[in-house]
């Protein structure tokens, strides 16, 4: 969504609206105008984007500039629990915030989740209780995914969070842990790279 086209698209679909049309007779606006704020035929100021905000419950200057995040959130979904599945991957969960919510990272994006470490499967990266980050996820990934740290889909459903390196086979990937195997020459269907690793403070003493 780099244009104020294409964020004010995301907020009206967000809000539930089908149409531009709709959008703009449920609220009174000039359809025409607001159609050309859609497409970009016509840039809108701040007063418009405060205006478009209101009904779509996002944030105005978001709108205008894509600055922070669309809405105002105090955390992200927590959608999965990584070491909780079998031979550590992640358990994701059925809905997006159905484990509840994690603190915002200082980078985050209105497309950031996160997933909670269970147990020690990724002991020397991230401890029992630990958050990590990730968005941005590509369908299968690029070049600018190798050597990085991200979560990765695998052909066979797995989900595992591993270090992604080019495989011996082209259009493979060899997958690499702290205190695991490596996983060579796999098929990665989809990748995100994790923005951030955070651990969770222990619990106060009563």
């Amino acid at each position: 969504m780099d244009t104020m086209g294409e964020r004010l698209v995301w907020a009206r679909k967000k809000a539930g609206y089908v149409s531009a049309r709709a959008a703009a007779l449920d609220n009174g606006w000039v359809e025409v105008t607001y159609r050309s704020h859609e497409t970009g035929g016509r840039a809108f100021d701040l007063d418009a984007a405060t205006r478009y905000a209101r009904v779509f419950k996002v944030e105005p200057l978001w709108l205008l500039h894509g600055v922070g995040l669309p809405v105002s959130r105090k955390g992200v979904p927590i959608v999965g629990l990584a070491g909780a599945g079998p031979a550590g991957t992640v358990a994701f969960a059925d809905s997006d915030g159905e484990l509840g919510d994690a603190p915002l990272a200082p980078n985050a994006t209105h497309r950031t989740v996160a997933v909670e470490v269970r147990g020690d499967s990724m002991h020397g990266t991230a401890e029992d209780g630990w958050l990590i980050y990730y968005d941005d996820r590509r369908d299968p990934p690029d070049e600018s995914f190798l050597a990085q740290l991200c979560v990765v889909g695998l052909a066979d459903g797995r989900v595992l969070v591993k270090w992604l390196h080019p495989g011996r086979t082209r259009g493979l990937f060899d997958l690499e842990s702290n205190n695991a195997p490596p996983l060579r020459d796999a098929a990665v269907e989809w990748a995100a790279r994790v923005t951030a690793i955070v651990p969770r403070p222990p619990p106060r003493r009563r």
